[in-house]
């Protein structure tokens, strides 16, 4: 597949079929389903804290949104499971509970065993599981096999309904970009993603319309590739709302070890935004010295993600320390001598209630058939960290050209939690099960 270097923002949607047909249009109108939306779960693997249990739990039971219980307003009526555990497996179980068929494939999963497509949204969630790691050091989940069984069916059908895949679309790029221009051609609603930029922020951190951000720093503490996306995402979800929207990325480079603390004193990225950024997560407390173990936390070394863009902006994608809940961000405006940085609260039990306001985002996406934010978001992500995966096997930097298209943000506040339902949840000990809300 051939990109465009200097692919103009107008040509971009016309290309990926962005602007539908009104044929198409009038197709998806009709296709409203009556009563609730009937869900079909197709996912790799179903264990405690997996991403299939953190997501469908709350598709299932009743869940929390910025203070309020909330029932969901969707009826999930199949799962697929790629693959099952001999120990700890949810699957089996979560299906007598709930009565939820369990299908061998995935077009009967779609069709309820019959021969048509009998659902009115998918839930792909292609996370945790067996898969192979490749050279590049990514685990190639199946996300794209599961697309692409996921749209025969609408295809024979001749009915397409909205689609949530969960977090990047792909480990490879090509097969990202067929995923999205198929969606586009066809209709299809399409929604991906992280959950983090979901979650609350503190402090409080609404930057202004059309700000002219000058660079921005994103920190986590987990792993290569899988926490490196919810990295960028947080980043994204942020930057993309700058002065002129999103303009594309030009070039990344993957550095660790001396050479990431050599160009911060290069300039090239601000070692004074990570340390803002990191204030935010310690407020009172000291903050930490980058380049040492953080205290109290398993010893890894740092690494970052360089990211220039088209506009000229340019930012980073830090991993600090090791902690499955440090989400922190800041950034510089033009003309402000102030760093303006938060730190992301994923509320009680670890990363697990994050998940409340992601699962009430697919919810409203299913029936509204619109994503609350832009997926080319994470189109951009997900080839951003695939270059930045080459970058690292290769030891330099990597230019984009196939990243050179545009979009427009789209305010999601309203999906966002705020923090009034840890009120309810803190002090309560993490449930086993189906239980979102615990014992409340």
């Amino acid at each position: 597949m051939s990109h465009a270097t200097n692919l103009s923002r107008r040509k971009f949607l016309a290309s990926s079929g962005i602007g539908l047909t009104a044929a198409l249009q009038g197709q998806a109108s009709r296709q409203q389903p009556r009563g609730r939306v009937k869900v079909a779960a197709i996912y790799t693997v179903f264990h405690h804290r997996s991403h299939a249990h953190v997501i469908l739990e709350k598709f299932l039971r009743p869940y929390f949104f910025n203070g309020k219980r909330i029932q969901p307003p969707v009826e999930v009526v199949s799962f697929y499971a790629d693959q099952r555990l001999a120990e700890g497996d949810m699957t089996q179980d979560v299906s007598r509970q709930f009565k939820v068929p369990v299908y061998k494939t995935i077009a009967d999963a779609l069709t309820l065993g019959g021969k048509e497509l009998a659902v009115d949204a998918v839930l792909s969630i292609g996370e945790h599981g067996s898969y192979r790691t490749n050279k590049l050091g990514q685990v190639e989940y199946p996300r794209k096999r599961f697309f692409d069984e996921i749209t025969a069916v609408m295809r024979r059908s001749r009915r397409f309904v909205p689609l949530f895949n969960d977090k990047h679309l792909s480990y490879r790029w090509d097969w990202a970009r067929e995923m999205y221009d198929t969606s586009r051609k066809l209709g299809i609603p399409l929604m991906a993603g992280s959950s983090v930029p979901l979650a609350q922020r503190r402090p409080a951190l609404a930057l202004p319309a059309d700000a002219a951000v000058e660079e921005a720093v994103s920190i986590h503490g987990g792993g290569l590739e899988s926490y490196d996306f919810h990295g960028l995402e947080v980043l994204q979800s942020i930057v993309e709302a700058r002065k002129g929207g999103e303009q594309g990325v030009s070039g990344v480079e993957f550095l660790t070890g001396d050479a990431l603390w050599r160009a911060a004193q290069q300039g090239r990225w601000s070692r004074q935004l990570a340390e803002a950024a990191m204030a935010a997560e310690f407020g009172d407390r000291k903050v930490p010295d980058l380049s040492r173990p953080i205290p109290g936390e398993k010893p890894e070394p740092a690494h970052g993600l360089l990211l220039t863009y088209r506009d000229g902006f340019k930012a980073t994608v830090l991993k600090i320390g090791r902690s499955a809940v440090r989400w922190n961000f800041a950034c510089k405006l033009a003309g402000d001598k102030r760093l303006h940085a938060t730190s992301y609260y994923v509320g009680p039990w670890g990363n697990r209630c994050l998940f409340m306001a992601l699962s009430h985002a697919i919810q409203d996406h299913f029936v509204q058939r619109r994503s609350p934010y832009p997926v080319e978001r994470t189109l951009l992500t997900t080839g951003v960290l695939e270059a930045v995966m080459r970058s690292r096997q290769e030891g330099r930097r990597i230019a984009t050209p196939h990243l050179n298209f545009a979009y427009q943000p789209r305010d999601f506040t309203a999906f966002r939690e705020m923090g009034a339902s840890w009120k309810t949840l803190e002090g309560v000990a993490e449930p086993r099960g189906i239980n979102p809300i615990g014992d409340r």
